[in-house]
């Protein structure tokens, strides 16, 4: 059985008295991707610098392939661990050219390490940028630089800090790919840190949201999307709506007729979340009129409130006859119905997730 190549146990940091950083464990696999995702301020900078040895746990250890880099007895400095960084800002010397950045620190023979910056760069579509400096290089361009610098050395542990967050959009998206595919080839474990959700469902092996210091959540992206532990991990990835209701015979009223709440006691307030991409419109029963007691599985009428044209899909907004409460439906396409017209909806129970509110 293979052994993790990057292993974290039990990390914590703290602060001016406050725990930034909570029991943290985690571990990457060769050749994996895992990205710490969430918001600003939850720790996942400080967790990716204290891996790095760029800052002290307080308590907890770091391995690599095996082998302890820090503990509370030991700290292998960062240029002994193996481990390669890219974050935010290329960092790239001014003063070198490409392919001085791309050698910068490397061992061996000039020849060793002239066939190395060339195999990199060739493999990051540099080649032609050999004797090109920073300031000529496009952003783009840049980060390809910055990536062939970092996996140079051949580290066994790729750390990655929103790297690719001062690229704009239309580029960012061909250079995750390629970046991907060279970490892939290269064979290292990979961890990358964002806050932005579709960057990690793009790249990521295996998620783990974090949140207030400590690993929430741990996935694939696939069931980290499909089975959100709690309405906060839901609502991270997608705009979702939010219906109230209250559990009586582990069943709750809602427009759409009662939902089953199996295990949650009576009397107990739950939130049941659905996208608004799995609100469906009913066009069969347009013009129907109103039901007033929604049965189990039957359509609920809303009116519009307001509709807009997102691009490739329009998101209409409705407030629901039953209870006044506001439900969104992404509808894809162009659909703008105007405000005050009648509509029925209809959810996919299946995508639906019943929580308990806090």
């Amino acid at each position: 059985m293979t052994a993790p190549r990057l292993e974290i146990r039990n990390l914590s940091k703290v602060f001016a008295g406050r725990t930034v950083v909570d029991d943290v464990s985690l571990t990457v696999m060769p050749g994996q991707v895992t990205c710490l995702l969430g918001p600003s301020g939850c720790g996942k900078s400080t967790t990716l610098r204290m891996i790095a040895g760029v800052e002290n746990q307080d308590k907890g250890s770091i391995l690599v392939d095996g082998n302890v880099v820090c503990d509370p007895s030991q700290t292998v400095p960062p240029e002994g661990r193996s481990i390669g960084l890219m974050f935010q800002d290329f960092a790239l010397f001014p003063h070198l050219s490409v392919a001085q950045n791309v050698g910068f620190g490397l061992q061996g023979t000039k020849a060793d390490t002239a066939d190395r910056v060339a195999k990199l760069l060739n493999k990051v579509g540099m080649s032609r940028h050999t004797d090109a400096y920073p300031h000529e290089l496009s952003g783009g361009e840049q980060q390809r630089v910055a990536l062939a610098r970092a996996i140079a050395p051949k580290p066994r542990v790729m750390l990655m800090d929103e790297p690719f967050s001062g690229l704009d959009d239309r580029l960012r998206d061909d250079i995750r790919d390629e970046t991907l595919e060279v970490l892939k080839d290269e064979g290292s474990a990979v961890l990358l840190v964002t806050h932005e959700p579709g960057e990690a469902m793009r790249m990521a092996d295996e998620i783990a949201l974090m949140r207030n210091g400590q690993i929430v959540q741990r996935g694939a992206p696939y069931n980290i999307y499909n089975a959100p532990r709690d309405i906060q991990a839901a609502a991270f990835f997608s705009d979702i709506n939010v219906i109230e209701g209250e559990v009586e015979g582990a069943l709750t009223k809602t427009p759409f007729g009662q939902f089953l709440a199996p295990g949650v006691p009576n009397g107990t307030k739950v939130n049941i979340v659905i996208r608004p991409q799995h609100l469906k419109i009913d066009f069969d029963r347009h013009g129907k009129g109103p039901n007033p007691t929604p049965a189990e599985g039957a359509p609920a009428r809303g009116i519009v409130r307001r509709s807009r044209f997102m691009g490739d899909v329009s998101l209409v907004e409705f407030a629901m006859d039953y209870d006044g409460s506001v439900l969104k439906a992404q509808v894809p396409s162009v659909f703008l119905p105007k405000p005050g017209t009648p509509l029925w909806l209809m959810i996919r129970r299946d995508r639906c997730f019943v929580f308990p509110q806090t």
